[in-house]
């Protein structure tokens, strides 16, 4: 098989004046940190809501926009375009950093509106990419859920969630928490040309191995499942997580929304010359036939046809045949623990906690 890595991509966005961020990364992991800016966010609010039908959850916490890691297939990649920036180099080396993600978290825990309702880092970024080492964004906001017992799910690729698996244990405990790890990929070749700048497959079955022994729930997310490259690899990802520690599976087909095509065919065609138009063909088939992408609902997370299905039945299959529970997308927790804890001044009950 010809794989031919391609990491440095040259790239037609203009220069801007962003401040720089020394990032430190693991062995093999990250570009070059010169090459990563920062950008400021101002946003006033860090819950995003959708009403998606696909997705078992309204709320998510996006610490960051864009992502290092580089994912060729990132669905998030369009939203850099409403920053007037590009969704190809522009979203893996410019990222929008929210600083005061903990506080407007707190902000909107302390709202009476606010019921407890399952949170998810992240919809459209990795929450744990390398500049959360220096950052610490997402841990604080882990903190604050902790201190009001929210409810978090967290999907991830990194091995930096280690950090914080104390944080995550005690939410698992006192709340509900979940970490899925995505990994689509058993062979490390593959898994570079198409994710650069992500972790081996081996470093993010260590991290679901860490997380399982600390009693964190933990799953695998198949995402994205790659028409004619990572399909055939489903059944080894499923059995070598399952060996780690994980409990449930999910799955997700690719998707290429808008500009996401363009970035991923070019990433396909530049590392696998060989197979790219049989890739491409396969999608398609997923897809109607025509297109490489379908924003249907529902159709959007599982495609179509006849290829599609199989994929479904041999991830249903083998998930079942190893005992890993299968798991939609997020799932809402069972039971209500959210509080807010007293402050200062508050009146309490008879039994000395807060009105909340």
């Amino acid at each position: 098989m010809y794989i031919r890595v391609v990491r440095d991509r040259p790239t037609s966005n203009p220069t801007s004046r962003f401040a720089r961020v020394e990032v430190d990364y693991e062995p093999g992991e990250g570009p070059p940190p010169s090459s990563v800016t920062l950008l400021e966010d101002a946003s006033r609010s860090i819950l995003s809501q959708n009403d998606s039908p696909d997705l078992g959850f309204r709320w998510s916490v996006n610490p960051y926009r864009g992502c290092v890691h580089a994912c060729a297939y990132c669905y998030a990649r369009p939203t850099h375009e409403y920053l007037d920036l590009g969704a190809g180099t522009d979203f893996d080396t410019k990222i929008v950093v929210k600083r005061r993600a903990p506080a407007m978290l707190r902000a909107a825990f302390d709202a009476p509106s606010w019921n407890g309702e399952l949170v998810v880092f992240s919809g459209v970024t990795d929450c744990y990419q390398p500049v959360e080492s220096k950052l610490a964004l997402t841990r604080g906001c882990l903190e604050v859920c902790l201190e009001y017992r929210n409810p978090v799910s967290v999907v991830t690729k990194s091995a930096l969630v280690e950090r914080d698996v104390d944080l995550l244990a005690e939410l698992a405990r006192v709340a509900s928490a979940h970490v899925s790890v995505s990994l689509a990929f058993s062979d490390p070749e593959l898994q570079r040309a198409i994710e650069p700048w992500a972790p081996a497959p081996a470093r993010r079955l260590k991290v679901i191995e860490t997380l399982a022994r600390a009693g964190v729930p933990v799953g695998v997310l198949v995402a994205p499942v790659i028409p004619g490259l990572s399909d055939r690899e489903l059944p080894a990802v499923l059995a070598r997580a399952r060996d780690a520690g994980a409990t449930s599976a999910s799955w997700v087909l690719l998707r290429l929304p808008g500009a996401v095509a363009s970035v991923f065919e070019e990433r396909v065609r530049a590392a696998l010359p060989l197979r790219a138009e049989r890739i491409l063909a396969r999608i398609r088939e997923t897809r109607g036939g025509e297109r490489l992408y379908d924003p249907r609902f529902h159709a959007r997370q599982r495609g179509q046809g006849g290829y599609a299905d199989a994929i479904g039945a041999l991830f249903g299959a083998t998930a079942s045949r190893l005992g890993l529970r299968e798991r939609p997308r997020e799932e809402p927790p069972v039971r209500t623990t959210f509080r807010r804890p007293p402050r200062p001044g508050d009146q309490l009950d008879l039994f000395g906690s807060s009105g909340d």
